[in-house]
């Protein structure tokens, strides 16, 4: 694993209170320290991921002008399709060598936010595409659920802290295809040096290698998690929100070596979002003297908004 800490979230759900306490400093820890963990124990069967895989690889070989179709204007890529090197990274003017997909909450019994999220896009020539990302999408939501839960326990908060920021939460599933390189790519990659903007990103087993996870000394760590494990690492409004105490580490997808350019790689990150009005603020028991107030008070919608900007999703 080089530097990337295992837990099982078996450990947390068991009745045994030894095992709980060991997940949450485990995961407390591994947060503190190099911002990501591999998980074990999840919600998401083998048959569901292998589900997923397959539709996702049925939808990128889409004719392109198939795939053009769900691209919906206007939303700032919130939802269907987004096009090959459309996204590039913040302070960068150069284009991810991707195409993702949007898959966004299922809302329940909430109007207001319903009117507010984009709609979900139904893909009319795969018909289980949609059935089954709903299911990954509801897995992982699920998973990150009981993930944060021993997160509240970790900063000293009660235990169910999150739930009700994240229950219809602005969460996004986005199935990834990084097409193989035809030729030398200028100053691009497939992504570039990064931190993910939301509270925690559970990433599944990435088919290949290139995930890589910068550690304290500058050193580019290779993230490669097993294929039942999720890479789970700190997004940037859970770092405001702890005062830097969990580490949004910064990452990147580099181009595999020559001879695999011909290859596809595929992965399917989940960012969990919570609503638009939780408060980022610094809980105060995370600031003392040694650790002063790093970041100004800001909602997660304001700063969804200010780094869609950044990523070149939206205009001003």
């Amino acid at each position: 694993m080089n530097a990337i800490p295992s837990v099982d979230l078996r450990d947390y759900l068991s009745s045994e209170p030894e095992k709980r306490q060991k997940f949450v400093r485990e995961l407390g820890g591994a947060f503190e320290d190099i911002g990501f963990v591999a998980l074990s124990g999840h919600f998401l069967s083998e048959e569901l991921i292998a589900s997923l895989y397959s539709e996702i690889k049925k939808f990128f070989a889409l004719p392109q002008e198939v795939k053009d179709q769900y691209e919906i204007e206007g939303i700032g890529g919130q939802r269907g399709y987004t096009s090959f090197g459309k996204e590039h990274a913040k302070g960068k003017k150069e284009g991810d060598l991707k195409e993702f997909w949007h898959f966004g909450q299922y809302v329940e019994d909430d109007p207001k936010l319903l009117a507010e999220y984009p709609a979900n896009v139904e893909v009319k020539e795969l018909p289980d595409f949609n059935v089954v990302g709903k299911e990954a999408y509801k897995m992982l939501e699920k998973t990150a659920r009981y993930v944060l839960r021993a997160l509240a326990l970790h900063l000293e908060l009660e235990e169910t802290y999150f739930d009700h920021y994240i229950r219809n939460g602005n969460s996004i599933l986005r199935p990834i295809h990084y097409p193989p390189i035809t030729e030398e790519p200028k100053n691009a990659v497939r992504a570039a040096a990064h931190g993910d903007i939301n509270l925690i990103t559970l990433l599944m087993g990435a088919h290949g290698k290139g995930l890589q996870v910068m550690n304290h000394k500058g050193e580019w760590v290779d993230a490669i998690a097993r294929p039942d494990q999720l890479m789970i690492n700190v997004g940037d409004m859970l770092s405001r929100l702890s005062n830097n105490k969990l580490k949004s580490t910064i990452h990147q997808v580099v181009n595999p070596p020559r001879e695999l350019w011909g290859s596809s790689r595929y992965s399917i990150p989940f960012f969990m979002h919570p609503i638009s009005e939780m408060p980022l603020n610094c809980l105060e028991h995370c600031i003392d003297e040694e650790h002063p107030k790093l970041y100004e008070d800001i909602t997660a919608g304001e700063f969804l908004h200010e780094r869609l900007i950044d990523l070149g999703l939206i205009k001003k």
